[in-house]
């Protein structure tokens, strides 16, 4: 089974933190060129002086906000003609909203979540996806999140976009398959994130106990009693980019611990 990622080229968003970061290290470290999107032009500028270079790969950056998807259009068209890169893997994976109690939401937080979540990774496929139809082949992985298959409680607008994410991901899987393009969600569950200490010191603010608690309570929800590391689940976006998982479609992959609570 050939986990080997040499002479793939991969775009990767949210590429300077967590598990986007991971993910594109790893990736590099098997062999393949990395273009990292990310918003912070310093973060992106320091990203790609650890990306392994081993198999002489070309890695490149692009600076986008995908908060503002008109704008991130334009820059990775630009960046496709100008460069005339083909792509053979795309990792959509960008923050998602705040928590809060779903009844208590805005409007304005589900329009800015579905545009940064469902809006952008489709802009990016739809960008991608001819290059890959031409080579006859092509992975999109989509960072999702667990609530996929079980909504987390307080995270009311992440839950409901996420569903939508999966649904879009799914039938793309099913108009793609034909031209050996594989379209998978990748589902984390509680991990060691810079997100999920946001998410552990709102939850304790609301709830009159210390982020520390929040942690072990969402530890013990899962059967191996932890958290999870970015590394972890870098481990299995890059297994599904790879030649390996090329009979794996429209799957949602859960990487959890085994989550089994809230």
């Amino acid at each position: 089974m050939d986990s080997s990622l040499q002479g793939n080229r991969a775009i990767v968003c949210g590429s300077t933190d967590g598990i986007g970061k991971a993910s594109a290290l790893l990736m590099a470290e098997r062999g393949a060129s990395i273009t990292l999107v990310a918003r912070n032009k310093e973060k992106l500028d320091s990203t790609i002086t650890e990306l392994s270079t081993e198999h002489k790969q070309n890695h490149s950056t692009l600076c986008a906000n995908f908060n503002q998807p008109d704008e991130l259009k334009q820059i990775i068209q630009e960046h496709l003609k100008e460069s005339c890169y083909t792509y053979h893997i795309l990792v959509n994976n960008s923050g998602g909203p705040h928590g809060g109690q779903l009844i208590e939401a805005k409007e304005d937080e589900f329009r800015i979540a579905f545009e940064r979540l469902l809006i952008c990774n489709h802009i990016m496929a739809k960008a991608v996806i001819p290059g890959m139809k031409e080579q006859g082949s092509g992975r999109i992985i989509n960072i999702i999140s667990t609530s996929v298959r079980q909504v987390i409680p307080g995270l009311g607008v992440s839950n409901t976009i996420r569903g939508a994410v999966a649904q879009w991901a799914k039938t793309l899987a099913l108009e793609l398959g034909e031209f050996g393009i594989t379209v998978n969600n990748v589902l984390p569950g509680y991990t060691e994130t810079a997100r999920l200490q946001e998410l552990a010191k709102s939850k304790a603010k609301s709830t009159g106990v210390t982020p520390d608690q929040i942690r072990d309570g969402w530890a013990k929800n899962t059967s191996l009693k932890r958290l999870g590391s970015p590394d972890e689940i870098a481990i299995s976006v890059a297994f599904l980019a790879s030649d390996a998982a090329g009979y794996i479609n429209g799957h949602n992959l859960s990487v959890d611990g085994g989550r089994f609570g809230a």
